[in-house]
This record gives C-alpha cells, structure tokens and sequence, in this order.
C-alpha cells in the first residue's frame, strides 16, 4: 500500500485530532507533509504529539520515518519518459496493448472520481459559473491541450473567457487585465514546470483565484491555489494519460452549463444562428 492508501483505509480508526490531521494531509497530498512537523501541525490546527500518534498508526516509527516513505514514493513517480517506460515494459504482461492500457485509464477514473471532494468540485464550478468573473487557462507542455478544450467549450457557455499561451512575454498584457476575483484555472501535472508556478504566483498577486488540476501528487501550485482537484494519471507508457482529467473538465463544463442555462440557452442559439449564416458547417440533405 501507498502512503496515501494507509493513511485512507485508517480514516475510520482515528481520533477526531488524528482524521482531522489525516484529513488535511490528504487535501494537500503530498505537499503538506513534506514540510516540518512543526508547520504540518500548525496548517492542521493539531498538535505535535498528535503528528507522531497518525505516523505511528499508519505503521511508521515517527514523523521523520513517516516523511522518508513519503518522498520516496514522490521521487519514484516525479521521473522522466525513459523511466517510465523502462519501469513497466519489463515486467509488462501479455495481453494486447489495448487492453493494458484501457484497464489502467478504467482504474485511473475510477480513483479518479473515488476521491474527488464533492464540495470542492461544486465549489470550482460555482467559481467558474459566476459570470462576473473573468476566466483565464492555462497548462503546461503536455496539458495546455487541455485548457485549450476547456476555452473553446466555455466560451460558448458563458462571456469573458481566455486562453493564456505558454509563452511568458504574453503574461504580463494578459495579467493587466486580471482582475481580483477574476479566475486563473491551471493544469499542472508530473514533471511539475517552473513556468506554470510562476504565472500562478503573478495571478494571486493580481488578486486572482487559482483553481488547479493536478495529479495525485500534486504539483507545487497547490499551496496559491483556492481549490485542488487531482486526478491519476499512471498509465503503460512513457507519458501519462490524461483521461481522467479530460473526463474531470467535461463533468465541470456540464456543471457550468446547468448551473448558467438560462443565459447560456441563449448564447447557444444566437451561436448557431451565426454558423448558419457563415454557412460554417456542411448540410447534409
């Protein structure tokens, strides 16, 4: 069992101190736990002794012990392509490719959609539903494909919704209009980039609200971040799939489009008016 895993199937047989402090860990997974003990304690509202009874529950000595299993497992998968394909090609099993592959995507949204907080994801969408707030996007080398589907689906749902190049000398025009409240949604996910932390920084400076999908490691936007949502990634390859995070943005546009129908039915239908008049798309007869 992972760190994670332990810590989840002991939830149960904890103190109120110990599943409050379990609890936080696992909104901030990994990042919370590998500071001190002393900060850990404090962003949890626990006490020290209690940091070292959770740790000692789950199996381990003590804090340090604790801390060495969990950035062990956190080196392992922040790794580059190369690695990871060497990791699982040698003991890869004999089924066809197709199936590897479709049953680690099937077990990637199953956890995926196991171990979103509900509140958190109603909360993203009500964020992205307020139109009074301005919508920018952006991800990195692998996901800035991503935010490019999210963009061009909203902005058909509601107004005021950018996409964000991964270029940095395009920020600062882009940041002058970033308002507070405005809304900076990001997709960050294993080999973390220094560039997508440093445009989240410059956002929450502007006063933005950072959400983020990540994996379930976390990239380090988390701590700028009002809202997290993880998703798995892991798959047979060099590269990580990124199923279950375009599953998780399709659920948030759908939660967007109900909570925003009675304006967004209208945008739709003046939309398709204007591809039938650019005759936009082929009629069939």
């Amino acid at each position: 069992m992972t760190v994670e895993d332990r810590m989840r199937a002991a939830l149960p047989d904890l103190t109120r101190a110990e599943r409050q402090l379990a609890t936080h860990i696992l909104r901030h997974y990994p990042v919370a736990a590998l500071g001190s003990i002393t900060a850990l304690a404090k962003s949890a509202e626990v006490s020290t002794p209690t940091v070292v009874r959770l740790c000692q529950k789950l199996g381990y000595k003590g804090y340090p012990d604790y801390q060495g299993a969990l950035r062990g497992e956190v080196e392992a998968m922040l790794v580059s392509p190369i690695a990871k394909h060497d990791r699982w090609a040698g003991g890869a099993p004999d089924a066809h490719v197709l199936n590897r592959f479709a049953d680690a995507v099937v077990a990637n949204l199953q956890a995926t959609l196991g171990q979103i907080d509900h509140a958190e994801f109603d909360a993203a969408a009500q964020l992205l539903a307020d139109n009074r707030r301005k919508i920018f996007a952006m991800g990195g080398r692998i996901t800035h494909a991503m935010a490019d589907y999210f963009v061009t689906l909203m902005k058909v749902v509601r107004p005021d919704v950018t996409l964000m190049s991964d270029m940095s000398n395009t920020w600062p025009p882009a940041l002058l209009d970033m308002a507070k409240g405005d809304i900076l949604l990001v997709f960050d996910i294993r080999r973390y980039e220094n560039s997508v932390l440093q445009l989240v920084e410059l956002a929450v400076e502007q006063g933005a609200e950072v959400i983020l999908i990540t994996d379930r490691w976390v990239s380090p936007a988390a701590s700028h971040a009002r809202h997290t949502l993880s998703c798995h990634i892991e798959a047979p390859s060099a590269w990580d799939s990124t199923v279950s995070i375009l599953v998780l943005v399709e659920t948030l546009l759908a939660s967007v489009q109900a909570l925003t129908w009675s304006s967004t039915e209208q945008r739709m239908k003046r939309l398709e008016t204007l591809y039938d008049r650019s005759r936009f798309f082929r009629r069939y007869r």
